[in-house]
């Protein structure tokens, strides 16, 4: 068996649970894009894929991603419920249950990106059960297709931490169930301002930090793959950020900080797949592509006229292609493998061509999947909410609660509501005596 390294073991400890933090941000990031009636509930999508997802990777996502190979499409069965991994030796120097729970952590964000396309009118019970089936038919076998083995790995694809298998694999879902779902009502021609821009700016403050652990973790060591794909993912980010602002003070004549917050993401976004094969001055230009592709790309919703309404497409899926294809461009031979340097590095144009191939699989997969999956809910179940509902609010439809109370103190609202006190059972003040206007002295 081999011998455990306590370094490498510390260090994918740590990243898991970097990964772990990431959605909450994103349940900030999105929650503070949404409007004030919807933010509980753009919370919870991201709340309620942590509890179902983790679920099904020790039930039998684990075991279909990361499984002994069948046919190059889907891992077998034998490591459902993780069975045998508390006896099972180490693989990279840590232990096989923490690969598996370091991977559990990419599940359940990738689920959670979805959701931010479809805000503002979604049942969260259908939510729920589009979450569960996507997971089970489109994103574990994908991970087996990219990590575990199958045949877009065997290819020779490049896809360090999630470009194919996260990103694109969620915007692409996200596209098709904008379409299922179809727009929001008064959308365009409202405007569907973010609530709360300190809450989104925090949140993307804590995605940036927890890719730290999203990337510089899938070495699975402290090593130099690790020590690359830290800097890489630190100076894309800060590229894209003022890639983004740039389109913005030239198109619009201010820059936004809802368009630094999104350009981080859409940094981090474009360098996952790439972050542990390029030189830092490629990561660079890589984020500064990425930052102004995905802000433009923000404007192909108006005019094919889907509802995206967080941006998941223009960010997740276009960036995670950018990342992806970039690589055939910008990949260095000494960090990406004999035979994997990009175009402007003196390779052919091969890795290209099979870059192209994994992004065009998992991006048509995906799509055709999610649609089918959601058409079916809503045709039977439903799983857009009537248009009363979404006027009124979905917080207050589907979870009885608000995020922000504004009724008066004792008059049943508030934390008195919550705790069953009726307004006469709230102590009144004592009358006091006038106070003189007198000051002492």
């Amino acid at each position: 068996m081999p011998e455990l390294d306590s370094g490498a073991t510390a260090w994918i400890l740590t990243s898991a649970a970097l990964v772990l933090l990431m959605t909450p941000g994103l349940a900030l990031f999105y929650g503070g894009m949404t409007r004030s009636k919807s933010v509980l509930n753009m919370m919870m999508m991201s709340f309620g894929a942590i509890g179902l997802v983790s679920l099904l990777w020790v039930f039998y996502g684990y075991s279909i991603a990361f499984g002994e190979d069948i046919g190059g499409i889907t891992g077998d069965l034998s490591a459902a419920g993780l069975r045998g991994m508390l006896e099972s030796g180490t693989e990279g120097g840590i232990p096989d249950l923490l690969f598996a729970g370091f991977q559990l952590m990419f599940a359940v964000i990738t689920v959670a990106l979805i959701s931010g396309a479809i805000a503002d009118r979604a049942k969260f019970g259908p939510w729920l059960l589009f979450a569960g089936l996507w997971a089970t038919l489109v994103y574990f076998p994908v991970a087996h297709w990219v990590w575990g083995g199958g045949w877009i790995m065997e290819l020779g694809v490049l896809d360090f931490a999630g470009g194919t298998a996260v990103h694109i694999n969620a915007g692409a879902a996200a596209l098709a169930l904008a379409l299922v779902l179809g727009k929001r009502v008064g959308w365009p021609k409202d405007k569907f301002k973010p609530h709360n821009l300190p809450m989104v700016l925090l949140g993307a403050g804590l995605l940036w930090f927890g890719w730290f652990g999203f990337n510089a973790g899938s070495a699975g060591a402290a090593n130099g793959a690790a020590a690359v794909s830290l800097i890489n993912t630190q100076v894309a980010t800060a590229a894209a950020v003022l890639g983004w602002i740039v389109v913005e003070w030239l198109r619009d004549g201010k820059p936004t900080t809802l368009g630094a917050a999104s350009g981080a993401v859409a940094g981090l976004v474009g360098i996952t797949p790439a972050c542990a094969f390029l030189e830092p001055l490629g990561a660079i230009a890589l984020g500064l592509v990425a930052g102004a592709i995905c802000a433009l790309a923000v404007g192909l919703k108006y005019k094919l006229k889907y509802d995206d309404s967080l941006d998941v497409v223009a960010v997740h899926m276009v960036g995670g292609i950018i990342g992806s294809l970039l690589i055939g461009f910008l990949a260095i031979e000494v960090l990406a493998g004999e035979g994997n340097a990009g175009l402007f590095y003196g390779g052919g144009i091969k890795l290209l061509g099979l870059q192209a191939v994994g992004v065009i699989a998992v991006l048509v997969y995906s799509f055709v999947v999610a649609y089918v999956i959601g058409f079916a809910i809503e045709k039977t179940i439903g799983f857009r909410l009537s248009a009363d509902a979404e006027v009124e609010g979905i917080d207050n439809a589907e979870h009885a609660e608000s995020a922000y109370e504004f009724s008066s103190t004792g008059g049943g609202g508030g934390a008195f509501a919550a705790a069953g006190i009726g307004a006469s059972a709230v102590p009144k003040p004592e009358p006091t005596e006038p106070v003189s206007e007198k000051v002492a002295g």
